[in-house]
């Protein structure tokens, strides 16, 4: 008899009262018998039917359900239910951001129902008495955020069915390939697959393999996974391809007659050394007036990418070129991007240009926009530019030159890069008392050979030349901006946009450089950007300059393109907008379409359309901005993997629960030294001093601490460093 009962209990349903109640409020107009309830459950046996009534009925007298007649149930609506975006954290768990929240709503594994990370929600929101927190649980999921993923295939029982398990630490469920849609991959392969339905009662989604990306840890293999994994293309459409190709890109006369013929101003580029797509360029002139004329070029991608075309429909689909650490995924065909479009020297191409006269000071006296015909007298990089404007000569060195020889330029453009560099100075010292915040973060690069292979790790600082160029691309921005934004009656245009920092993030970033001795003073804006300033210009050349950069930039709110301005914090401009990089991004496209529109007179176009399209915009941007970030992550664990004896000196870069972050200093890799490995005491994490503690030995490891360590292991696949913590250098020890 004994063994009858232990047999009969093990039909119980685990968890009951929650699954009932989560099927009654995911379809809460509709009501239900316990027929109906069993075969959501897929149980038919006698006992599970008796569990499911008395459940039902104790709900029902609890008031949780509500019986709407007889025998027949359904969920209580009282309650509030909000929309928000689903964040998965581990373990499964996650947390819904949601405006009517001051905080993120915590949602149990147990209640996300099937949702997945960044999916567009419905939940309901109710507090937990002994936590007194807000917690969730979803009950519908209104838009799925992505249906591909990257993962390895596994093969299952006889290869008769497969599994793949996600890249993506917070994909928490495998996902069931049916053979026959595996498109033959191998067992171990690395696949994207398509999410394609989730039954009711199936404990993973089902899904179908649509690219077999090759061997995991193969660097091409690993660069197309990255693509993959954020909607990203390789390739264009061949029918774009073809329609980009049959494009004539020849001058002509009557075209130049429609436009200001600039051929005959001094004009030149200045761009990166290994740069293939020239978009902007200046050109320099003397008035008889003694006023300086400045042409801030730019290719007319409009003319070329017109509306309505399947070039222009996947130009806008890419939105932005994307630069990985060993290629440029571009937003145009090369016929346009490298050739018709890009200013090459000695070439004349169809630019749209913003002109301005100037004095000395750097003052305006006048502009003008419009569509123009230039010709480029030369190309300089960056490197040439800088070595003029330190020797004040017209002798480029051969160490810097494009040629690898010394040569002399000409004396005019010499003297044209000199003057300019002044007034960049100028404009860019009025912008720093104005309020503008000096961001110049150390850009991670790497020294490729043939074979793709990190030969070494070199770090991109901004000089007078980038700052020249960043100078008067920031004018052109501003003034067709500003040009656009005052007219009346308002007209739509697609702005570049950048919110005041929240105070949360602003004392958090004092909470953490305070440790390093730094001190910031928030009493008002002209205060708060004077001390972050003066912060970023303190720590350079200093062990903690990349962990507090980062830390700076991720305390500012992140710009994003739309057409309702409230101006550009950093920068510290009323109104300003992308313009001077439209081979490479299409907001710049729509605004050289808008302002050639309204110069031609037209009415103000549609705000609805143009709000979807910089919507658009932003998303891929910051696809593109994550997948340049795990490319460089992946070249640094690549590079890694050939120094795995070294003995490195790096600065602890964070600090959690599960071990410490550390950051080499030679070559900016970050990778984890796990608290289990930590073997020389037991390891406690102080939340308020952001800190390791040993509980004997009381030694200390620190947020901003250096630290030696050793490469552990490097897994290429997840883009994961481990290390071996050596120790504090000598002569940091007690």
């Amino acid at each position: 008899m004994a063994r009858k009962k232990r047999r009969k209990s093990s039909n119980k349903i685990n968890n009951l009262t929650n699954t009932i109640l989560g099927l009654l409020k995911k379809d809460r107009n509709q009501s239900f018998n316990y027929k109906q309830i069993a075969a959501k459950l897929g149980v038919n046996d006698a006992s599970s039917r008796n569990q499911i009534i008395k459940t039902l009925a104790k709900l029902a007298g609890k008031q949780e359900i509500e019986q709407v007649e007889r025998g027949k149930f359904k969920a209580i609506t009282n309650a509030e239910y909000h929309k928000g975006i689903l964040d998965m954290a581990s373990k499964g768990n996650g947390y819904v951001i949601c405006d009517a929240f001051d905080e993120d709503v915590f949602i149990a594994s147990n209640n996300v129902n099937k949702a997945l990370d960044g999916d567009e929600v419905e939940f309901y929101a109710y507090k937990r008495p002994k936590r007194g927190k807000i917690e969730g649980e979803i009950t519908a999921v209104i838009k799925r955020a992505k249906s591909e993923y990257v993962g390895v295939i596994q093969m299952q029982k006889n290869n008769n069915y497969a599994f793949v398990i996600a890249d993506n630490s917070k994909m928490y469920k495998d996902i069931f390939v049916p053979i026959n849609k595996t498109l033959k991959a191998e067992d171990g392969d690395k696949v994207l697959v398509k999410l394609e339905d989730w039954p009711e009662n199936a404990d993973s989604p089902n899904g179908k393999v649509l690219q077999i990306l090759g061997k995991p840890g193969e660097h091409n293999t690993e660069i197309h996974a990255i693509l993959a994994e954020y909607g990203l293309p390789q390739e264009f459409p061949q029918e774009v391809e073809a329609f980009a190709n049959a494009i004539d890109t020849s001058i002509t006369k009557e075209e130049i007659a429609k436009r200001r013929d600039m051929r005959k101003d001094l004009t030149f580029t200045i761009d990166p050394k290994d740069a293939k797509d020239f978009d902007d360029a200046l050109s320099f002139e003397i008035l008889d007036n003694g006023l300086y004329e400045i042409g801030i070029h730019i290719a007319d991608v409009s003319h070329y990418l017109q509306e309505g075309t399947v070039l222009d429909d996947e130009a806008y689909e890419r939105a932005t070129s994307v630069y990985l650490v060993d290629r440029v995924v571009p937003m145009l065909p090369e016929v346009l991007s490298n050739k018709a479009c890009s200013l090459r020297p000695h070439e004349e191409k169809y630019t749209f240009s913003a002109v301005f006269q100037m004095d000395d000071k750097a003052e305006i006296k006048n502009q003008w926009f419009g569509r123009t015909v230039t010709y480029s007298d030369a190309r300089y990089a960056y490197e040439e530019a800088q070595a003029v404007i330190e020797t004040k000569t017209n002798t480029i060195p051969a160490e810097v030159s494009l040629t690898g020889n010394t040569y002399q330029t000409d004396q005019k453009l010499a003297d044209a890069i000199l003057k300019m560099d002044a007034l960049a100075k100028i404009m860019r010292g009025r912008r720093m008392r104005d309020g503008a915040i000096s961001f110049d973060k150390v850009e991670v690069k790497f020294n490729l050979d043939d074979a793709n292979n990190p030969e070494g790790v070199y770090f991109k600082t901004s000089k007078d030349a980038n700052k020249l160029i960043e100078e008067f691309m920031l004018l052109a921005n501003r003034k067709v901006s500003e040009f656009i934004g005052k007219q009346a009656p308002k007209k739509t245009f697609v702005y570049r946009v950048h919110d005041e920092p929240d105070e949360s993030k602003l004392a958090a970033l004092q909470n953490v450089v305070g440790r390093f001795g730094y001190k910031l003073n928030f009493t008002d804006r002209k205060a708060t950007t004077a001390s972050l300033n003066n912060l970023l210009k303190e720590v350079v050349g200093k062990k903690e300059q990349n962990l507090v950069d980062t830390l700076a930039i991720r305390s500012m709110s992140k710009a994003e393109y739309t057409t309702r301005n409230i101006g550009h914090y950093g920068l510290a401009f009323d109104y300003y907008s992308h313009f001077t990089s439209p081979i490479r991004r299409y907001p710049d496209v729509m605004a050289h379409r808008l302002l050639q529109h309204y110069i031609d007179g037209g009415k103000s176009a549609s705000e609805e359309v143009y709000e979807e399209k910089c919507n658009h915009s932003s998303s891929m941007e910051m696809l593109a901005t994550k997948a340049e970030r795990d490319s460089i992550k992946y070249m640094q664990i690549r590079f890694m993997e050939d120094h795995k004896d070294q003995e490195f000196i790096g600065v602890i870069s964070g600090v959690t629960d599960w071990g410490i972050y550390v950051e080499i200093i030679t070559n900016k890799c970050e990778g984890m030294v796990s608290v289990r490995d930590m073997k020389d005491d037991h390891y406690a994490f102080d939340q308020d001093l952001y800190a390791m503690v040993g509980r004997n030995n009381k030694l200390v490891y620190q947020l901003g601490d250096e630290v030696v360590v050793k490469v552990k292991n490097t897994d290429l696949v997840k883009k994961h460093l481990d290390f071996t913590l050596v120790g504090k250098p000598e002569e940091e020890e007690v």
